[in-house]
Parts: structure tokens; C-alpha cells; sequence
């Protein structure tokens, strides 16, 4: 619920999910391009937080302020043209190198003479990645369009290795943070975002290298906030919306789980992809049904007790907690098919990036072997490849476009 001296705050919250972000980069060109045809005016947000994939588009969107509609085609472009073995090359001399890493013969090389590298331990080279990431984003916009007020703040969400503890890295015009959180787990820290902050971010583990930030290694911020919904209330969001990677739980079919054969747990790939969705398991839902029922007691509330309830609860509550209750409305956006099943389905068409990396290779003489979703959860994660990821675009467009009126109402005041 806003204040009536002032609009609404609006927070756009993306999820992390690897290569399955193109979905984000579709609903970004719907939001950009299409909805303010309806509205009536340019799509802006005040406040923009994610986590992995979703700290990369946070930061554009943050950066890109003054692009208007065209930087939706171009951040879709950017996944589009992506193709698997110039992003994520992997060489017999790269395979051989993950074994020594497993092996610990690299540690004493990569830590001499005390120094600390900028990456360690990760199994694929993600470096044309990154530098395509550098590219992609102008980062020092991102300062200059909060100091103009355009945007009132841009997190990303890292997970600290050393603590296991979730670090949201922050750049906005408040330099005081008040009444922040009161989990010691996840703490706020004010910077000038740069490509390493949403690097690290986005450092799945074990596959990507952590990223250094200072004296200190990040990984991915979703091992355990990979849809960094409650920074965005702390920053004062009275409007959420918040773009998924996976389909709601109640949607998954029991028929498709079923196929999967018991044989399938001896694939090393199958139980990689199991254990990644375990490791960036999205607690999405609970948070939203936890911020619901406050939404409901507000106004229950307020029927009981008159329109002034929510004024002195807050009256108490800021003086011993110093923060405010309010209502918060929400709208989830989120895939309606199975980005994993997707994967699968695409595999087999990319001939040429398999025959290139032993890595996929591997995968798809899995594939030919046994059923073919075993391992697409993992590969959706990794197929950055234009194949997969612009029909990831186009489901991610589609699936907004069918929520164009409660998109309509979200941007009303």
C-alpha cells in the first residue's frame, strides 16, 4: 500500500537459472516494447534485484534506463545470437584440467607466492562469457541513472563461500539502510555495481569459477535466495513483480516424472541436474504466501478495528523494529513449459557444438541411450546456444503477453 503522498514503489525481481534466463530476456522486450502501447507511458521501475542470470539483467535494466523500447530487442539479440562453443568452449585439455582441479594438484599452483587469483574452481571456462557480460552492459550507467533518480536502487544477491551467508550488493541513492533485515544470513552492502559483483553472482557452483571480489569468493547467489524477493521489500517495494524460471509446482505432471527410470541415477549428468535444482531450490512461493497472509491481516485488520489499524500498528512496530507493515501487491510471471523438456528436445539438432566438446559429447551419447529428459535439467542450465535460448525468448514474450491486464493494473496508481 503506497503512501498517499507518493506513488507506488514498483520492484521488478528476476530469478537465477543459467542459460534459462533467455526467458527473462522475452519478457523484458514485452515490457519494454509492448505493454506501454497499453499503459500510455514508458515501463519503469524503481527498484531492480537478481540473483544469478537475473543479477546480469537487474544491472542492464538498471543500466539501460534511457534506451527505452529498443533495449528489449537488444538484450533478446544478445541471447539469441549466442552459440554453445564460443561461449562455453570445453577442450580434452579442459577435461584433463577438471581432473587435476578435483585432484588438488592445482591448488599450490593457483595460490603461490600468496597470491589470490581472480577465479578459482570452476569446471568450464567461462571466460568468453563473462567478456560477452562486460559487453552487454553499460556498467557506469548504472550509477549515473540512480544519482538522476531514474532508478532508486539495483541489487544483486552473492552467496559469501567463506560464511555461506547471502550478500546483497547495492547501488542507490540511500546510503543508510535502516531496519535492513534482521537475519544475520543476509546482509547488505553498498558499492558500485561492476561486472564482478553480478559475475560472482551468477557463478553456478562447481561448473562456474567463483569470483573474487576484494579478499573474498562469491558464488551463486541462489543457493539461497534465488529469487531475492524480500531485498526488494526491504528497499520498500510496494509492488512486486517477479519473473520466474520454473513452472509453478502444482503444474508438474506426475506421468512425466514417472518416465524417468530408475537406470537413470547411474548417469552422472542425470544426478548433476537434480543436485543443481536441489542447490538453487526457489523458495519463491513461500515467501509470496508468507507476504500474503500479512497482506490479509492489514485489512482484516482494518475491518475490524477502522481504516486507521495499519497507521498505529506501524506507530509500534517502527518505534521496536523500525520498519513499517504494509500491503504489497504482487504478479508472478512464470514459464508454461518445461524449460528442461525444452533442453532435451533441442540436443539432438545442435550436430556440430556436440561434435566440438567432449563435454556434450558425452551428453549425447546419454541421450541416445536412455530417456531423453534425464540430463535436460542440467543442459538447460548450460545450452547457451541461439537453438534453445531464442525459444526460450519467445516463451518468455508469450507468457507475458497473456498477463497483459494484470500487467495494465499493476502500472495503474
Amino acid at each position: 500500500m503506497a503512501s498517499a503522498s507518493r506513488p507506488p514503489r514498483r520492484a521488478l525481481v528476476f530469478s537465477g537459472g543459467g542459460a534459462r534466463g533467455a526467458y527473462e530476456a522475452g519478457v523484458v522486450r514485452y515490457l519494454v516494447e509492448e505493454l506501454p502501447k497499453r499503459v500510455g507511458h514508458p515501463i519503469n521501475f524503481d527498484i531492480l534485484c537478481g540473483t544469478s542470470v537475473g543479477a546480469i539483467h537487474a544491472c542492464y535494466m538498471g543500466a539501460t534506463h534511457q534506451q527505452g523500447p529498443s533495449r528489449g530487442l537488444q538484450l533478446v539479440d544478445f541471447w539469441r545470437k549466442m552459440r554453445l562453443e564460443e561461449v562455453l568452449p570445453f577442450s580434452r585439455s579442459d577435461l584433463f584440467r577438471v581432473v587435476r582441479r578435483a585432484l588438488g594438484r592445482r591448488k599450490h599452483d593457483e595460490f603461490g607466492a600468496g597470491n589470490a587469483p581472480d577465479r578459482i574452481y570452476g569446471m568450464l571456462n567461462t571466460q568468453p562469457l563473462e567478456r560477452m557480460v562486460v559487453r552487454a552492459v553499460p556498467w557506469r550507467r548504472i550509477r549515473s541513472n540512480v544519482n538522476a533518480g531514474h532508478v532508486q536502487a539495483v541489487c544483486v544477491a552473492a552467496t559469501e563461500i567463506a560464511t555461506g551467508r547471502v550478500v546483497v550488493f547495492l547501488e542507490s541513492g540511500d546510503r543508510a539502510l535502516p531496519g535492513w533485515t534482521r537475519d544475520p544470513s543476509v546482509v547488505p552492502r553498498i558499492t558500485h555495481l561492476r561486472p564482478t559483483h553480478a559475475l560472482a553472482s551468477a557463478a553456478i557452483p562447481l561448473l562456474f569459477p567463483a569470483v573474487r571480489i576484494n579478499n573474498t569468493y562469491y558464488a551463486d547467489g541462489g543457493l539461497r535466495l534465488n529469487t531475492p524477493l524480500s531485498p526488494a521489500l526491504r528497499l520498500g517495494a510496494d509492488r512486486v513483480l517477479v519473473v520466474a524460471l520454473r513452472p509453478h509446482a502444482r503444474h508438474a505432471h506426475a506421468a512425466t516424472l514417472a518416465r524417468h527410470r530408475v537406470e537413470d541415477y547411474a548417469s552422472p549428468f542425470y544426478m548433476f541436474g537434480k543436485i543443481l535444482n536441489s542447490m538453487l531450490l526457489d523458495h519463491l512461493d513461500t515467501d509470496l504466501a508468507r507476504m500474503r497472509v500479512m497482506n490479509d491481516m492489514i485489512r482484516d485488520g482494518e475491518s475490524a478495528f477502522g481504516p486507521d489499524f495499519a497507521e498505529q500498528l506501524n506507530d509500534v512496530s517502527a518505534t521496536r523494529r523500525n520498519e513499517k507493515f504494509r500491503v504489497i501487491q504482487d504478479l508472478v510471471i512464470r514459464p508454461s513449459a518445461d524449460l528442461g523438456a525444452m533442453a532435451a528436445e533441442v540436443l539432438p539438432t545442435i550436430p556440430q557444438a556436440a561434435m566440438r566438446s567432449p563435454f556434450f559429447r558425452l551428453a549425447m551419447r546419454n541421450l541416445e541411450e536412455g530417456d531423453p529428459t534425464a540430463e535436460s535439467d542440467l543442459f538447460s542450465y548450460l545450452l547457451f546456444d541461439g537453438d534453445f535460448l531464442a525459444p526460450l525468448t519467445d516463451l518468455g514474450y508469450r507468457d507475458a503477453a497473456a498477463q497483459e491486464d494484470a500487467l495494465v493494473r499493476f502500472f495503474e496508481d
